[in-house]
């Protein structure tokens, strides 16, 4: 999934640094950790894969090698889980 995007039956909020996916469809829920939250929220902002991967190694001084990786990971347990649309 190259150009994911927040699927419009998902619901989303942020509690504390951590942010709770809810697909209203199935009723499956995801809990996001520091970095899953703001990839996430800059997701939901419409920022490109490319953008929240610079984005994110700038905020948690990562490489963006590593920041890729961790993206390819994260965008593919939310696609089988029915949370991205592409756009």
């Amino acid at each position: 999934m190259d150009s994911p995007t927040v699927h419009a039956d998902v619901a989303f909020r942020r509690v504390g640094e951590e942010v709770v996916l809810v697909n209203l469809v199935t009723n499956e829920i995801f809990a996001l950790n520091e970095t899953g939250a703001r990839f996430w929220e800059l997701l939901a902002e419409g920022h490109t894969r490319a953008e929240i991967v610079a984005t994110l190694a700038v905020e948690f001084d990562v490489g963006e090698a590593q920041v890729d990786a961790e993206a390819t990971a994260l965008i593919e347990q939310l696609g089988k889980a029915g949370m991205l649309a592409r756009s």
